[in-house]
């Protein structure tokens, strides 16, 4: 690697780290806003959104202008080619905090009722899952990564889960059906956002090992699960 390239590869990866810290700053925020019914709070995450879009076009540009006037090749080729990936799925992860928070208003004009999952535990396992992704990344930690990927299919178990429970509620209180409704909408985000944080996981093994195994490692942890 030159040197130019090699400062270049460097300030790229700034870019990223700065990306990944404000999108799990806006997680968090989303997060807090529905377990506190914060709808200002909500407001802000919503707001975020636009600093999300402009700071992932940024990584991009940057990114293209990177392979378009260095060639890299080997490490340096696959870290750019993560790094456009990983850069994708964390605008995607802020597009979801950002769905999250806009179920605060109409959960804070509701009656409060307790939420047909986990709310805490599923929370903390995405939260837990993105910062994990994001260490990866910056250690280029193939241990970590698996960690995260493992991950997935605790966050898949209580979203899944939770769906003859919202139906047994809705059957005891119809009219908390809109409530439920919304509750399911914020599960369903966050399975997402964790599905997400295992692409950036499975970017990093590709990225030190040069090999794309996201789909054969899905196959493994379905087989495992259903063996």
């Amino acid at each position: 690697m030159t040197r130019h390239l090699q400062k270049e590869v460097t300030k790229l990866k700034k870019k990223a780290l700065k990306l990944g810290k404000v999108v799990q700053e806006t997680l968090d925020e989303a997060i807090k806003s529905v377990k506190e019914r914060d709808v200002e709070l909500a407001e802000q995450v919503i707001a975020r959104d636009i600093e999300i879009d402009r700071m992932e076009v940024d990584t991009e540009e940057e990114c293209l202008k990177l392979l378009a006037l260095h060639q890299p090749v080997a490490i340096d080729l696959r870290f750019i080619i993560a790094v456009l990936k990983m850069n994708n799925d964390l605008e995607r992860i802020g597009d979801l905090a950002v769905n999250i928070a806009e179920q605060t208003q109409s959960l804070s004009e509701k009656k409060r009722i307790k939420a047909p999952f986990d709310y805490d535990a599923m929370t903390e396992k995405v939260q837990a899952m993105l910062k994990l992704a994001m260490e990866a990344m910056v250690n280029m930690d193939v241990g970590l990564a698996n960690q995260v990927c493992a991950a997935d299919d605790e966050v898949d178990a209580i979203h899944h889960n939770m769906y003859p429970k919202v139906q047994s509620v809705i059957v005891a209180h119809p009219k908390q059906v809109d409530i439920l409704i919304r509750y399911l909408s914020v599960s369903r985000y966050l399975e997402r956002i964790a599905d997400h944080a295992t692409n950036i996981a499975e970017d990093v093994i590709y990225m030190v090992d040069g090999e794309i195994s996201r789909h054969g490692m899905r196959e493994e942890r379905k087989a495992e699960k259903q063996g």
